[in-house]
């Protein structure tokens, strides 16, 4: 603590990210990276944006990249906005359209940096209980509020919420800002997107950290009707108008480019999941059905700390969570087969006891 802090300072929780620790042979399983890196294409792009053109800003509209992802999804480019990482976008959208008399509403179990931002920008806020099942229940959002925003696929139970569902919560609350966190959606292949331009009050998020394989990169979008996208335009240009470098903007237009790659890595990663899904219900796991590029799972006796520490003396890192309810799983980010058969037969010793 110190006398030169302003107030809010001594009032917040910092996000606590996932370890990114420097071993050599671990298998990192704790932080849903795609184990298959960028497309080629991707990193072609950037080896020759590095030129001594980095002498100069980058275009602070990101124009030609918000024309891509515009083609990709089908929208107007006034409709795209794009940041410095997901959680930069996320951070925006909180203070630029969550912000208001009434609560904002979000899961108890979901993406631990909700709360954090509703500290960091003075937004009051309820958290709505999963059901028992880590489903989320629509009909419990019935309540005035100041907005809605979760997870889809949630984090970290990678369920996911029906699009038919996403419908009904804009329909309900036609005066509230409706924002679906899709980080995973590419591996669930249902995206709210499609709702956008019926719906004035939809704003979808995501990110190329995950799918696309560009976590080191840090690039995120929104996509919503243009009134509020340009609310997110006056918050940003306020903040950090050069949010993109040069070599992020040729990478993730590259990126937007390529979705033959983007659908085979996706699609490796889901056949893994499941084969994972099927073994660890095999040695006496729950296993949540997942959507996304992770499992979220509990075994039937062990403790899920135990298993945790006796995983990362083998060298895997996966991810637990010492929180209410969700303190007897673990997420298991999804792998190559071949790290992840080293996980499986791990796992498989620490169970028997050896």
């Amino acid at each position: 603590m110190s006398r030169f802090w302003s107030d809010i300072v001594n009032q917040l929780t910092p996000y606590t990210p996932g370890e990114q620790p420097q071993l050599s042979k671990l298998i990192k399983l704790n932080t849903n990276e795609n184990p298959y890196g960028p497309s080629p294409k991707v990193l072609e792009a950037i080896a020759k944006a590095n030129s001594e053109e980095l002498r100069k800003y980058p275009d602070p509209n990101t124009k030609v990249l918000k024309q891509t992802i515009a083609n990709h999804f089908e929208l107007d480019s006034n409709m795209v906005f794009i940041g410095n990482s997901s959680d930069e976008v996320l951070a925006h959208v909180f203070r630029g359209l969550l912000k208001h008399d009434k609560p904002l509403l979000f899961p108890d179990i979901t993406y631990s940096f909700y709360p954090v931002y509703c500290k960091l920008f003075e937004i009051d806020y309820v958290q709505v209980p999963l059901r028992d099942d880590f489903s989320l229940n629509i009909d419990d959002y019935e309540q005035a509020n100041g907005g809605i925003i979760f997870a889809n696929p949630n984090a970290p139970t990678g369920i996911a919420l029906s699009i038919d569902e996403v419908e009904q919560l804009a329909t309900r609350n036609p005066n509230s800002v409706i924002v679906v966190d899709e980080a995973y959606v590419d591996f669930a292949n249902d995206s709210a997107v499609r709702l956008i331009k019926q719906y004035a009050n939809i704003v979808v998020t995501q990110t190329l950290s995950k799918s696309r394989s560009l976590a080191g990169l840090r690039v995120g979008i929104a996509l919503a009707n243009a009134e509020l996208i340009e609310g997110l335009e006056r918050i940003k240009n306020s903040f950090h108008p050069y949010t993109l470098d040069s070599l992020a903007i040729a990478g993730a237009t590259a990126a937007f480019e390529d979705h033959q790659y983007l659908e085979a890595t996706c699609q490796k990663v889901n056949t893994t999941r499941e084969r994972v899904s099927q073994r660890m219900q095999q040695m006496d796991f729950t296993v949540l059905p997942s959507s996304a590029n992770f499992v979220f799972a509990k075994h039937k006796s062990e403790s899920a700390e135990k298993i945790f520490l006796a995983l990362r003396e083998r060298n895997i890192i996966v991810r637990y969570f010492d929180k209410p309810r969700i303190n007897e799983f673990l997420r298991v980010s999804i792998g190559t087969d071949a790290e992840m058969d080293e996980f499986l037969a791990a796992l498989t010793d620490i169970i028997a006891g050896e």
